[in-house]
């Protein structure tokens, strides 16, 4: 089982980023990025498969690289690190969390001074939302794919509109989600039949080619979800007006009345 080597430091088998600080002929010591005031070891043996004529061919002082987490050295100060045990696959995976955590803490950077946060402040919301959402980049996305995903876990205050407007402009989600919500009446006997075709109209929106899917959902007459998901802003923003205009038509024309909403 992984365990912390040192106080606040990174676990046994933990992928870390490091930065060259020096390069020996048996290994190079670097900083961890991550966590301050922790260096560590990378001996000869560990830099890459089979033997290394000469070290600097691999590593240089300012490079940043991906790192496992060996062990503690017998200084009980440092950490033994490989970078021979990280294959390409996991070290662009790991670079690119990296870049996103950064890029993240740029953004509540411009958030903080934007909304006139103390310093403390600061670092409780960026504690907060970090251990709320796993990393700080994956509250912005999150706040980028279903903005009112902030408010719902509890969340509130001036700066939240600011930070889904952040997110929005700078953020790239995998996919993009709304919820919304129609309210639906028709007073005739067929009435039931008119809201099925209604909501159908509503799913038809849906491209399967496009990463584009709407389905609704009966929540208790006259209340009815509509959930969407597409690939972008752009297409959810016309998913979602051409999605509702189809269902509104359809109970209008059969003389009833529609509302949508978006939660």
């Amino acid at each position: 089982m992984a365990s912390d080597l040192l106080e606040n430091g990174p676990s046994e088998g933990e992928l870390i980023v490091a930065v060259v600080r020096e390069v020996k002929q048996n290994g190079a010591y670097v900083d961890l990025d991550e966590y301050e005031g922790i260096e560590g070891f990378i001996f000869i043996g560990e830099i890459a498969s089979g033997w290394v004529k000469n070290i600097r061919a691999f590593v240089r002082p300012g490079q940043r690289l991906i790192c496992k987490v060996m062990r503690t050295r017998k200084d009980n100060k440092s950490l033994e690190l490989s970078l021979k045990s990280v294959s390409e696959e996991r070290r662009r995976d790991r670079l690119a969390q990296w870049k996103n955590e950064e890029r993240a803490k740029q953004l509540l950077n411009v958030l903080a001074e934007q909304v006139g946060w103390t310093k403390e402040e600061h670092l409780e919301y960026q504690t907060d939302l970090t251990e709320s959402f796993l990393t700080l980049y994956g509250a912005f996305e999150e706040a980028a794919k279903t903005p009112e995903s902030l408010t719902e876990i509890g969340y509130e205050g001036d700066w939240i509109q600011p930070f889904i407007e952040l997110a929005v402009k700078n953020i790239i989600p995998d996919t993009v989600e709304i919820r919304g919500r129609f309210t639906l009446n028709v007073d005739q006997a067929e009435g039931i039949e008119v809201i099925r075709k209604a909501l159908i109209a509503a799913e038809s929106v849906s491209d399967k080619e496009a990463e584009l899917v709407v389905t609704c959902h009966y929540d208790g007459a006259p209340s009815y979800r509509i959930d969407l998901k597409a690939p972008d802003f752009k297409t959810a923003e016309d998913a979602w007006t051409n999605a509702t205009q189809a269902c509104i038509e359809v109970v209008e024309a059969a003389g009833g009345s529609a509302e949508a909403e978006r939660e």
